[in-house]
């Protein structure tokens, strides 16, 4: 196991910001691709004796899993993640079609990687007009607990980190 949990997202969709926000880990952070090569990991304290691991897994891009952008050691890390956390941009056109994507990648590399709990978090929301704002609350990822957050105003970082903290706190599921 690599970390508890596991931020997955294309390149510069905020990963490293959040987990340098809420752990004590300090990433390289730019405003170019692929700046994150191998994952970072950030201990995220909830309390006395409540903590769990996050890893910053570097971004992937479709095609990651034939190579793409060094994708498949990306994936390899995701492999050994409890609970993933997709980030997607709030400025995407369409954060539906980047969390398929991004599904899409995970399924083709390995087919039981879609079947780890999952949380998504649109990024970067202090960025976007009102009218984009109310779009993204009406969004709907089926029963994937959704988060809009910033990781610069801190808004919604509470409630994802008090999610993350839910998923791995729960005990794994039987086999059979």
């Amino acid at each position: 196991m690599l970390a508890d949990v596991g931020l997955v997202g294309y390149p510069n969709a905020g990963k490293s910001t959040l987990i340098s926000v809420i752990s004590a880990a300090k990433p390289k952070i730019a405003d170019y691709p692929f700046t994150t090569l191998v994952p970072n990991l950030g201990i995220v304290r909830i309390d006395a004796g409540k903590s769990f691991v996050v890893a910053d897994i570097p971004g992937l891009i479709k095609g990651a899993h034939i190579g793409k952008g060094l994708g498949i050691q990306f994936l390899r890390h995701i492999e050994r993640t409890k609970v993933l956390v997709f980030l997607i941009e709030a400025t995407s056109e369409n954060p539906k079609a980047d969390y398929k994507v991004l599904l899409n990648e995970l399924k083709l590399f390995n087919k039981d990687l879609p079947k780890k709990p999952k949380i998504i978090a649109l990024t970067k929301v202090d960025i976007v007009d009102e009218k984009t704002l109310t779009s993204l609350k009406k969004i709907s990822f089926g029963k994937v607990p959704t988060f809009l957050i910033s990781s610069v105003s801190s808004a919604g970082i509470k409630k994802l980190v008090a999610e993350m903290w839910k998923a791995v706190s729960k005990p794994p599921r039987r086999q059979g």
